[in-house]
């Protein structure tokens, strides 16, 4: 009984994995190795970044990216709600945001040209079908 589990679960690790591969895209060039630039910003430091209108009201934070072949297609922004309670998500577009470095601060900042209430009237995206958590 015991060979036949053993026997079972190693042919749904195979199998699980051969399904894996089969929605993987392959590279169309070989790997190429780059230095970060300096004033990159790595995704660590966006993730639970609050975002910040003209008025430096906080008016929402990044929950996570958008990638889309291989480049930054938005930011998805929390807003509304009250410790996670009542939040919806809305996705704009990378060039919406202005990120920079506070050297006093020793943060990333983030600042969007929206209020509150046209974030929270924006259309709200939805963590389901593939992008369900």
């Amino acid at each position: 009984m015991r060979r036949l589990i053993l026997a079972s679960m190693v042919a749904l690790t195979v199998s699980g994995t051969a399904f894996a591969a089969e929605k993987q895209t392959t590279p169309t060039t070989a790997a190429k190795f780059v230095p970060v630039p300096q004033d990159a910003v790595l995704s660590y430091n966006l993730i639970g970044l609050n975002v910040m209108d003209g008025s430096n009201n906080n008016v929402g934070e990044i929950k996570d990216l958008a990638i889309e072949n291989g480049k930054l297609s938005s930011y998805i922004l929390s807003v509304g709600g009250f410790l996670g309670m009542g939040e919806r998500y809305v996705s704009v577009e990378p060039s919406s945001v202005a990120l920079g470095y506070d050297e006093g601060a020793k943060k990333w900042k983030a600042i969007i040209g929206a209020t509150k209430d046209q974030l929270k009237a924006a259309p709200e995206f939805k963590y389901d079908g593939k992008f369900k958590r």
